[in-house]
């Protein structure tokens, strides 16, 4: 709205200083048309963007669901249940099968494939987190993350640019997914920490910090903004959730200290 304000405004004062009052009106229509023209090409760019991410979405998955030898029934079941959660249509249905199933084969060019998922996510960190919170859940639905599950993650994340510390934090949900929740409390504490990406020795006041930090960043609203598909919000939610119960967590173990 305020690109097509400032549009109608600025064409309509040149034809305005040019033509006189006439020129401000035709001014301000050339500016109305060419902002809408500007309007719709970003619309469809958004949406091309929007369909590239979920494919590579669905194609890594279908690869790291295969990483140990075989795609489980509940590997399946969380993909449908995706699709459901995402409210996809027959049709949105029907390709991003396709897209797991591509990711599945022997030919499918992983390393290729992250390359443009980093160039999609380059400038927008929090969607490469939402992006791994979703591999990682097709990981653990049949709880158990095998070895060669948990290495490929890895490689998912580090072929996407993650950085030293966004590699902690899947890391730690990772051990988390893995101990079922069953975690010693020790344990469970280390991963939060990892989790906010502080050290344990960080002040009560960098711990906060980091949190908000976090939460601003992963709120689903900004992220929406920021590119991510509507259809994704809840799964960027379960992010939000992680981190504010690592917080939790540290808050409620100084507190008992």
């Amino acid at each position: 709205m305020a690109f097509l304000t400032i549009s109608i405004l600025l064409f309509g004062l040149l034809g305005l200083a040019l033509f006189g009052p006439l020129g401000l009106l035709l001014g301000g229509g050339v500016g109305f048309w060419l902002a809408q023209r500007a309007r719709r090409r970003l619309l469809v760019a958004r949406a091309q963007i929007e369909q590239g991410y979920l494919q590579s979405v669905f194609s890594v998955m279908g690869c790291l669901c295969q990483a140990d030898g075989r795609v489980s029934a509940g590997e399946r079941d969380i993909a449908e249940r995706l699709f459901t959660q995402m409210r996809f249509s027959d049709s949105q249905r029907a390709e991003a099968r396709a897209a797991f199933e591509r990711g599945r084969a022997e030919s499918f060019d992983l390393d290729a494939e992250l390359a443009r998922v980093g160039q999609l996510t380059q400038r927008q960190p929090m969607l490469r987190q939402v992006f791994l919170q979703v591999q990682l859940n097709a990981i653990a639905a049949d709880g158990e993350i095998h070895d060669a599950e948990r290495d490929m993650l890895m490689r998912v994340a580090r072929g996407i640019g993650c950085s030293d510390t966004e590699l902690a934090q899947i890391e730690a949900m990772l051990d988390r997914a893995a101990s079922n929740g069953q975690a010693t409390s020790e344990a469970s504490l280390k991963d939060a920490y990892r989790v906010l990406g502080v050290s344990d020795e960080a002040s009560d006041a960098e711990v906060k910090k980091a949190y908000r930090r976090l939460m601003s960043q992963n709120h689903p609203d900004k992220l929406a903004g920021k590119g991510l598909p509507e259809s994704m919000r809840e799964v960027a939610q379960q992010r939000t959730s992680e981190i504010s119960n690592a917080f939790d967590r540290i808050k409620s173990a100084r507190e008992a200290s």
